[in-house]
């Protein structure tokens, strides 16, 4: 898939026509009120650009998993009131459980050149997630051109994803995505090097074929978190009581292996923060103590990368000219577990190199940590930008019309 080539708003005239944009407004509610709403921001210049040329701009995305059924606390009515606070300007909210209903086609036929509509929440409809014909083709029915602008759904074939691609005149990327593209797909087709990729998180089974697909790619693979304890047991360590996948052991020597034939370098931790047991509360405190990654005792877990692991990292990090980091170092939501994560988005920080995060926990730890801003791109997408890192085609890109 080339990523790369796929029309954008800027290719495509709007004045006097419906646009539907399906935008990723899942943000988070409490009792009705939005606790964080990055999600809206980062939605802004498509649909800004939208109505300042023009077009009708009909808006769509889901909420939550309301799996087919209408709940009214996953409604999108305060997304649409706060969009119109951050807009200046009306958003008209179609309150239909039925999504495309007597609201929503009223709504369109009454819209002038710039206005906005929001239909409700897609899922609502079961045949959303199904990619059902009828729904996409409803979808379809309101608009001449379609924006996706969505790219934590981008890996979902669904009605409001690919489905109603059938039934408009042109379909096209938002700015959104066409920042992930550009990030995400160079960093990963086409990276100035070196290039060096830090792959953590708890589970080996979730990244099985980013390694696979990044080992053909990258000069170095850093791995931590959770997963490096299954490779370290591929290297004859005890690894005590830490995470362990058996069934992948084979699989990590097999990488290890194959890393060593193709000339890249792999770097594990030499040092690891360990404890008798996992935090519980997550953030409660906990005693630990620092010991070389082969001398872990047989009664401890290791929750974290040492001082001597970050400080090997955050090296390796220094010489790249570009960096693809996707999951975190330790437990970095126990402040005494962070600090392996936390030396890593440092380094990347400080770094002069083209630093991509992959979504997810990593985009939590860099925001949390306070290194967001420096990053060169944070990916809105965890599973999408997961998907695109092990060299898949997502069908919500795959569905807009090239170049």
């Amino acid at each position: 898939m080339n990523a790369l080539n796929k029309k954008t708003v800027d290719d495509i005239s709007v004045k006097g026509k419906k646009v539907l944009v399906r935008c990723d407004f899942n943000v988070p509610l409490k009792g009705g009120v939005i606790t964080d709403e990055n999600r809206i921001v980062a939605a802004l210049p498509t649909i800004k650009k939208l109505i300042n040329d023009g077009g009708k701009v009909i808006l769509c995305s889901h909420l939550g998993k309301p799996k087919g059924e209408p709940k009214p606390e996953l409604s999108l009515a305060p997304v649409a009131k706060r969009l119109g606070e951050l807009l200046g300007k009306e958003v008209v909210f179609a309150a239909d459980d039925n999504v495309v209903g007597e609201n929503a086609l009223a709504a369109v036929a009454a819209m002038k050149d710039g206005d906005v509509v929001l239909l409700q929440n897609t899922r609502y409809r079961a045949e959303e997630t199904k990619n059902v014909e009828t729904f996409s083709k409803e979808l379809g029915s309101l608009a001449d051109i379609f924006v996706n602008d969505a790219f934590g759904t981008a890996h979902r074939a669904h009605c409001s994803t690919v489905g109603v691609v059938s039934y408009v005149d042109e379909a096209v990327a938002g700015y959104l995505i066409g920042k992930e593209l550009k990030y995400l797909g160079s960093a990963v087709d086409n990276p100035e090097r070196p290039f060096v990729t830090i792959l953590g998180g708890a589970k080996v089974a979730d990244k099985l074929s980013v390694i696979e697909n990044l080992l053909n790619k990258a000069d170095t693979l850093i791995i931590g978190g959770g997963m490096a304890y299954t490779f370290l047991a591929a290297k004859g360590y005890g690894i005590g009581t830490s995470l362990f996948d058996a069934e992948k052991l084979d699989y990590c020597k097999e990488m290890l292996k194959k890393a060593e034939e193709k000339g890249v370098k792999i770097l594990l931790p030499v040092d690891c923060k360990i404890a008798k047991s996992f935090p519980d509360p997550i953030d409660a405190a906990i005693d630990v103590e620092v010991v070389d990654a082969d001398k872990i005792p047989d009664d401890m877990m290791s929750l974290d990368i040492g001082p001597k692991t970050a400080e090997l990292f955050a090296n390796e990090v220094m010489k790249a000219k570009t960096v693809v980091w996707n999951g975190p170092m330790g437990v970095f939501e126990n402040p005494t577990l962070a600090e392996g994560t936390f030396a890593v988005a440092k380094a990347l920080a400080d770094s002069d190199a083209v630093t991509v995060i992959g979504g997810g926990d990593s985009a939590a730890a860099a925001n949390t940590l306070g290194f967001g801003d420096k990053m060169t791109h944070i990916s809105t997408g965890g599973g999408a930008s997961l998907e695109f890192l092990e060299g898949k085609e997502l069908p919500g890109i795959a569905a807009l019309s090239d170049k």
